[in-house]
């Protein structure tokens, strides 16, 4: 469920990019420092975005280098760490364990168990650290279960549970610590993490109507008249089509709003980037002719 909160490359001057990358790097390594090569094998563009929001809100010092790494190993990377570098590594190690967990008790898949059992130690070492928010995150994702397993009757209703659940994850993520700004912090991850869990939802409707596997929209594209596969496609029926992004719009919109109360100056760009562009990747990605069409009939009004 992760893999969506990326930036939009093109658009990013090439400054912007290579700090980016440096943040990126940095949680790498710190991966690697406090979890090992296991460890470092869960690293996400999603908590690279973790690292920038609270670096650019709180304004740490920060320690650059340069590394080497496995993937690049004949190339020098500039990295930037800080104690956000090292939270995200904390949250990035929790959420990838009890996701593997959630999986192998959902669906029994093996290669899901044996990469928990490489994370197990990372993850006691973070529940240690982190009990509150351990604990949080942990009864989310039995509460999300339980959604999944007994969706409410109504389909509307069932995917506020769920998204909902997974909201309340990623506001705990985004609120570091107990301050001004932990209100706010908690509302933008509760809309991004509705966003993500909708987004997924919609990126995977086909698979799991072909797996049989839970999927909160497949009820309601039925209703619209959404066929098989049409999500590759531009024969999408718009009914279901405008839902879904109307819904994706209403989330990252009150995402967004919440970001721009925050008084971050530092690389504000780069997360604007992120919020306001490159959330949309994979929706622009698959819904590229059905947005061809509607632009072409604009036009040709």
């Amino acid at each position: 469920m992760f893999g969506y909160i990326v930036v939009n490359q093109p658009e990013l001057k090439f400054r912007e990019f290579d700090v980016y990358k440096s943040y990126y790097c940095g949680l790498c390594r710190d991966l690697k420092k406090n979890y090992g090569a296991f460890g470092q094998m869960t690293l996400s563009y999603d908590t690279t975005f973790l690292v920038l929001l609270l670096t650019g809100l709180y304004e740490p010092e920060e320690t650059n280098g340069v590394t080497r790494c496995i993937a690049h190993p004949f190339e020098k990377h500039a990295t930037i760490s800080n104690p956000y570098s090292d939270y995200a590594a904390q949250i990035n190690t929790i959420l990838s364990y009890w996701s593997c967990i959630d999986d192998w008790n959902d669906e029994r898949k093996y290669k899901k168990l044996f990469f928990a059992k490489l994370l197990e130690g990372g993850a006691k070492k973070t529940a240690d650290e982190l009990k509150e928010k351990t604990e949080i995150i942990i009864d989310s994702l039995k509460r999300l279960s339980e959604f999944e397993k007994n969706p409410a009757k109504d389909f509307d209703t069932a995917l506020d549970n769920v998204s909902g659940c997974f909201g309340q994850i990623m506001a705990e993520v985004l609120a570091y610590k107990h301050d001004e700004w932990e209100p706010t912090l908690r509302r933008m991850g509760f809309y991004l993490g509705k966003f993500i869990y909708i987004m997924d939802a919609w990126d995977d409707l086909d698979k799991d109507r072909n797996t049989g596997s839970y999927n909160p929209l497949i009820p309601i594209a039925d209703q619209m008249g959404y066929s098989v596969n049409a999500s590759s496609t531009d024969h999408v029926p718009d009914q279901f089509y405008e839902y879904v992004k109307q819904l994706l719009t209403m989330m990252m919109a009150e995402c967004c709003k919440c970001f721009e109360t925050l008084p971050i100056i530092k690389n504000a760009e780069l997360l604007r980037n992120i919020l306001y562009s490159g959330v949309w990747a994979r929706w622009n990605s698959k819904t590229a002719g059905k947005e061809d069409n509607g632009s072409n009939a604009v036009a040709d009004e």
